[in-house]
């Protein structure tokens, strides 16, 4: 693993570049405050280098909170979003620090759904962001790199890409979400009982719960 001196740039940091998305974005962004330390030990944990849009996002904030806390991009942690991008990843993608992952856990949003950039283990196009989508249970590649990914969150049409699972009470219903919870639906969205959202009943549950029976689910269903 290399050191934290190697991975913090000072002559060309990509926070400015970052920053700049962020004031012009046309979503609600929430930059979380940064921890020093918290900072620190998230970069060295996570090996890559302020240069990039994922360290710069990891060493300068506590994390993002899109349109309201839809979605959450993982940086070093704060009070607003008690979880770090690499100890976000540990016990799921990787074992020890320093591993080689197969995918790499990067946000999630309200519904249940995770986003992450493919290390190989998702398919052929490694570095893109795919989706796994809480009503198919399937990654689903959205051809975006990191960056992409958040200029997707700071501009994009979030209410297109969530269209079939968003319901007309979200927003009154998102303001007692916690960023640590996620709404957990039934019947299931992946069912065809639960396909129409209006009518599924919904309760915020730890993201952890949600990701673990996601995982489960995938198993027992044949879905690699």
């Amino acid at each position: 693993m290399r050191p934290l001196a190697e991975l913090i740039n000072i002559e060309d940091p990509a926070w400015p570049l970052v920053k700049g998305w962020i004031d012009s974005a046309k979503n609600k962004v929430q930059v979380l405050p940064r921890d020093t330390a918290k900072a620190d030990d998230a970069l060295l944990k996570t090996q890559v280098t302020t240069r990039s849009p994922m360290g710069a996002i990891v060493y300068e904030t506590g994390g993002l909170l899109i349109d309201g806390g839809w979605i959450r991009i993982l940086g070093s942690g704060s009070s607003g979003l008690n979880r770090s991008l690499p100890y976000w990843n540990k016990g799921k993608t990787i074992k020890e620090w320093g591993d080689v992952s197969p995918y790499w856990l990067i946000a999630d949003d309200a519904v249940g759904g995770f986003f992450a950039i493919n290390g190989g283990g998702l398919g052929a196009d490694a570095g893109k962001v795919y989706y796994l989508a809480p009503d198919t249970l399937e990654w689903e590649s959205l051809g975006l790199s990191y960056s992409d990914f958040l200029m997707f969150c700071f501009s994009g049409n979030l209410q297109a890409f969530y269209k079939t699972i968003r319901w007309k009470s979200w927003q009154n219903d998102l303001i007692q979400l916690k960023s640590d919870q996620a709404f957990s639906f039934y019947p299931y969205l992946w069912t065809s009982e639960g396909k129409d959202i209006e009518k599924d009943s919904r309760k915020p549950v730890p993201v952890e719960e949600i990701f673990t029976f996601t995982a489960d689910s995938r198993k027992q269903m044949g879905i690699r």
